[in-house]
C-alpha cells in the first residue's frame, strides 16, 4: 500500500473515508482549523447566559473556537458522524417518528431519548476514532492527534458544517439530506494537512417547524438556543430542582427530548445504524413510570451500565420520574392510585432534591 508521501493529499482522504465507512461511520470530512468567524456568536450566547449551569462551556474561553490552541500543532480536524436509530425502529418514511411521537399520548411511560437507550455513544465513537487513527498513523508515521466526542471544548457541530457532514438547522444541529439529525458526531485533530471538505448549502428554507413544537419554546430564534429552557437540559445537565414554569410541559420526558428532531421533515430520511450497540436495551424502552420509579440505587446503576443515563445519577434519575408521575396524575391516568402509592413511598426520604419533587407530583390532579 502507498506510504502518504506517494499518494496526494486527495487519495489519502478518500482512502480515510474507506477506513471510516468500515468502523461504522457514515460519513467523514475535512475542516480547517479557523473558526474565528464562529467567536462571535459564542462569546454572545455565553455572555447571554444561554448554556446556564454547564460551566464548562465557558470554562475554556475561545479554545472551543481555537483547535490549535486546545491541541497545539492541530492543522486539520477529521470529523466523522455515525447513525443512531436503533435497528428496531419502524423503517418507513415518518414511521418512526410517529412512533415515538405517540408516546406523548402515553403518560404513564416514561419516555427516554431515542439515543440514550442503547450503549454510551462517547465509548463507541471513541475506541472507533482512535482505531481510524491508528490506521492513518501506520501510513503516515508519527502522527499528532487527539479524538473527542462530544467530551471536550470543541465546536463539534460547526466543525462538522464546515466539513461538508450537513448544515446547520435553525434548533442548532446539524442536519443531513440523506440522514437527518439522528447521528453523533465525533473528531480527530490532527498535526498533518488535508485538503478541507466542501461545505454544503441549507435546505431549511421557511419551515420553522422546529421552532414551533418545542415545548418550553427554549428555540427563542433560528439558530439561537437558550439551553436552560430545553427538556434535555433540565432533565440531564441541570443537577438542581426543575422550575415549576416547566414542569406541567415536560410530561413525561424522563430523559432529554426529541421533540425538535421527531418534527423536522429530514428525519424522514434518518437511517438506523449498522451497530448493534445502539440497539434499545430492555427496559428502558415502553417502560411504566411506576417500574423505573421504584429502581434502587443499585437497581439504576446496574440497568444503566454502559449507558449514557448513569452519568445523571439516581438522585436526578428520580427527581425526574416524579415530575413525569405528577403530569400523569394530571392528565388523569387509569392507575392513579398506583402512582399515588409509589409516590407516598419516597415522600420521606434522604434526598431534599427528591422529595421536593415528589411532594409537587403528589399535588397534581385532572383539576389544577
Amino acid at each position: 500500500m502507498p506510504t502518504f508521501n506517494q499518494w496526494n493529499s486527495h487519495q489519502f482522504v478518500s482512502q480515510i473515508q474507506t477506513w471510516a465507512r468500515e468502523l461504522g461511520f457514515s460519513q467523514t470530512g475535512i475542516a480547517g482549523v479557523d473558526l474565528s468567524l464562529a467567536e462571535t456568536g459564542l462569546s454572545a450566547w455565553l455572555a447571554e447566559g444561554f448554556h446556564g449551569d454547564m460551566h464548562y462551556m465557558a470554562a475554556h474561553g475561545l479554545k472551543r473556537a481555537r483547535p490549535a490552541e486546545l491541541v497545539p500543532g492541530t492543522v486539520s480536524v477529521i470529523t466523522a458522524r455515525m447513525d443512531y436509530l436503533p435497528a428496531s425502529i419502524p423503517s418507513g418514511p415518518g414511521e418512526w417518528q410517529a412512533m415515538e411521537l405517540s408516546r406523548l399520548e402515553r403518560p404513564a411511560e416514561g419516555i427516554v431519548s431515542v439515543y440514550a437507550r442503547g450503549r454510551d455513544y462517547h465509548k463507541v465513537l471513541r475506541a472507533r476514532l482512535q482505531k481510524l487513527s491508528e490506521r492513518i498513523a501506520a501510513q503516515v508515521g508519527p502522527l499528532g492527534h487527539r479524538v473527542f466526542t462530544d467530551s471536550a471544548p470543541v465546536l463539534e457541530a460547526e466543525l462538522a458544517a464546515r466539513s461538508g457532514q450537513g448544515w446547520r438547522g435553525k434548533h442548532t444541529l446539524l442536519l443531513n439530506r440523506e440522514a437527518g439529525s439522528m447521528f453523533f458526531l465525533g473528531e480527530i485533530y490532527i498535526d498533518i494537512a488535508l485538503p478541507p471538505s466542501l461545505p454544503v448549502t441549507s435546505h431549511c428554507g421557511s419551515c420553522r417547524a422546529c421552532i414551533d413544537v418545542c415545548p418550553t419554546q427554549a428555540i427563542i430564534a433560528p439558530h439561537k438556543l437558550d439551553a436552560r429552557r430545553c427538556i434535555s437540559y433540565l432533565t440531564i445537565e441541570s443537577a438542581g430542582p426543575i422550575p415549576l414554569e416547566f414542569r406541567h410541559v415536560i410530561g413525561n420526558r424522563i430523559y432529554g427530548c426529541d421533540d425538535c428532531q421527531l418534527i423536522c421533515p429530514w428525519n424522514k430520511f434518518a437511517q438506523r445504524s449498522a451497530l448493534p450497540d445502539f440497539d434499545e436495551r430492555k427496559g428502558l424502552t415502553g417502560q411504566q413510570l411506576v417500574t423505573l420509579f421504584a429502581w434502587s440505587e443499585a437497581d439504576f446503576l446496574r440497568f444503566t451500565e454502559g449507558s449514557p443515563i448513569r452519568r445523571i445519577g439516581h438522585e436526578r434519575w428520580l427527581r425526574n420520574i416524579a415530575v413525569a408521575m405528577g403530569n400523569a396524575l394530571r392528565a388523569g391516568v387509569a392507575d392513579a392510585a398506583g402512582l399515588r402509592a409509589a409516590l407516598q413511598e419516597r415522600a420521606v426520604g434522604p434526598s431534599a432534591l427528591v422529595g421536593e419533587h415528589v411532594a409537587w407530583a403528589l399535588q397534581q390532579n385532572p383539576d389544577n
